[in-house]
């Protein structure tokens, strides 16, 4: 079995687990129908249009 040289230090311990664990800003996108910023690939909540089609039927 495999034994290590040196000790690994508690920083780069540390750096190594961190490295996975970044959070990432929500990605949006324009709906093309009303320019209000919504989730990609999923129905806009303001106008209830998806990819051209409305889909939904929003009440004002």
């Amino acid at each position: 079995m495999a034994v290590p040289q040196r000790r690994t230090s508690s920083t780069r311990r540390d750096k190594r687990r961190a490295s996975t664990s970044k959070l990432q800003a929500p990605a949006f996108s324009r709906c093309t129908q009303c320019n209000e910023l919504k989730a990609p690939h999923k129905v806009c909540r303001a106008c209830g249009y998806y990819k051209g089609k409305e889909v939904l039927k929003v009440e004002a």
